[in-house]
């Protein structure tokens, strides 16, 4: 072991940046998901007795490596499709890596100066604590970028079962601390390695355990839903004559599917405000509701009253109900830049848009007597800030246009986390997407129904709405905070204090 620990030292800014991106690999398309534990194993053991700042380098080099490899579709959709300058694209995806590997840089520096060089309280408590508080950082500081948390690449494995419990960070938690495990067993004493198999057969069995609770009921009536997904590219939506197109193309997927409860269109599913096709969307809503249908559809709105643009979901029944994305995205839907900026951009013809975000607090949507929670777009990756209208609900509905990813990984990885968000709050979820992946999920994350990418279609099929608290929709992440909280002061109280009192560390 001690060669291989020589080797790994020499080489330890490659071999940190081979295992970011190999990380990637874990999760979908690919969806190898004992790379999740092996990476991270990479990582403490390169973490093994080195100096801060050469644990800060590996840590950065780390996860850059882990977001080059899985957001290369930044680029994409910056450039080819956003038809920002390649300088612009460029800067924003470095500087989204940038940022992303400078806390893991972070954790790497603090561990290595004040946490325990070795040993159970290391590698089974420190390493797993800090990891999560990382991913949870990340996930809301400048509006966060809740990407590629290790949770999330456990859905088909035993401990999906902690995701109802604790959430994805939960889940993150438990895949972290085998990736401990497997550290302990390579570099610990035999006692420390006694404790490290029990904690990792401790962790695999509560897995099993969990996945057997039920946490929420059925309400007892099942509901049917027709998903249209329109597949209009990108480049092609907002050009001259595509309006009519478009039209002609949603009513004609949706015609025949007129009498099922609940008919959802994805985000931004036309290429005009609300208010210039409300004589089509009047049409529509009357022929749905001559049937029992009700028509849910993400379109883009302008307050009449104060001129403000937001990204929206409405729900066509009796009445109307609008829900407005709460969670915009910077450089996409709003650029987070002074006003001179702002000009500078409009005067050098860069493109930019601005739109609105929604109150904090807003009803579920009403839909054949069913109560939605609504998310568009990559809001779902925000799992905390859905709860209190989770609470409300009996069914999760989210639009979205990952037509902005093109044939990528992206479409892929956000699947996942719709399916991660239905398991942890014991939902199904109805996911409409322009170009997909358009799918049913049942209350467990499993798929019930998906569409192939890239083709007009309409997926029909029947869920059951239900109600209930799972433990993380009640508690959210408090518990998994307290006790990754709990776990770093454990690792690395005794060597900041000894600190403080001139000790060495």
């Amino acid at each position: 072991m001690q060669k291989i620990l020589a080797i790994l030292d020499r080489r330890g800014h490659w071999v940190a940046f081979a295992a970011g991106i190999a990380l990637a690999g874990a999760f979908a398309p690919v969806g190898f998901w004992p790379l999740a534990i092996a990476s991270p194993a990479v990582l403490f053991l390169l973490w093994h007795r080195s100096e801060p700042r050469t644990a800060a380098r590996r840590g950065f080099l780390y996860t850059a490596g882990t977001f080059l490899a899985g957001t290369y579709w930044l680029y994409h959709s910056i450039h080819l499709v956003g038809q920002a300058p390649v300088w612009i694209a460029l800067f924003l995806m470095v500087g989204l890596v940038a940022i992303m590997g400078s806390y893991t840089a972070v954790l790497g520096y603090v561990v290595a100066r004040w946490g325990r060089p070795s040993g159970v309280l290391r590698w089974l408590v420190l390493l797993p604590a800090g990891w999560v508080l990382v991913e949870w950082f990340r996930g809301w500081f400048l509006s966060g970028f809740p990407w590629l948390a290790l949770g999330y690449t456990q859905l088909e494995t035993v401990l999906a079962g902690y995701a109802p419990a604790g959430g994805v960070y939960g889940t993150s938690l438990a895949v972290a601390v085998l990736a401990g495990a497997l550290v302990t067993m390579l570099l610990g004493s035999r006692r420390d390695r006694i404790v490290a198999v029990a904690a990792a057969v401790g962790i695999v069995a509560a897995g099993v355990l969990l996945a057997r609770v039920e946490w929420t009921q059925p309400t007892g009536t099942s509901v049917t839903v027709a998903l249209v997904q329109g597949a209009v590219p990108q480049s092609m939506k907002w050009e001259p004559g595509q309006r009519e197109r478009t039209l002609a193309l949603y009513a004609g997927l949706t015609e025949p599917h007129y009498g099922r409860d609940i008919i959802v269109w994805p985000e931004a599913a036309l290429p005009a405000l609300e208010q210039d096709v409300r004589g089509f969307l009047d049409g529509i809503r009357a022929a749905a509701q001559a049937r029992g249908s009700t028509l849910v559809a993400g379109l883009l709105k302008r307050d009449a009253g104060s001129g403000a643009y937001y990204n929206a979901m409405a729900a066509f029944a009796e009445g109307e109900q609008w829900y407005y994305k709460r969670r915009l995205v910077p450089f996409g839907e709003f650029f987070p830049v002074p006003d001179a900026v702002r000009e500078w951009m409009r005067l050098m013809n860069l493109p930019y848009s601005d739109f609105e975000a929604g109150p904090q607090i807003q009803p579920p949507l009403v839909a054949a007597g069913e109560r939605l929670a609504p998310t568009i777009c990559y809001e779902d990756a925000y799992a905390a800030e859905q709860l209190p209208i989770v609470r409300e609900s009996t069914l999760l509905v989210n639009v979205t246009n990952d037509a902005w990813f093109g044939d990528s990984t992206a479409p892929h990885q956000h699947l996942d986390i719709s399916r991660m968000r239905a398991l942890e709050t014991g939902r199904p979820m109805l996911r409409a997407t322009n170009d997909g992946v358009t799918a049913l999920i049942a209350h467990d994350g499993s798929l019930l129904g998906h569409l192939p990418q890239f083709e007009p279609a309409v997926l029909a099929g029947e869920v059951e709405p239900r109600v209930g608290e799972t433990p993380y929709v009640r508690l959210g992440n408090l518990p998994v905070l307290f006790l990754a909280f709990l776990g770093l002061a454990a690792g690395l109280v005794p060597n900041l204090r000894a600190a403080v009192q001139g000790g060495a560390p």
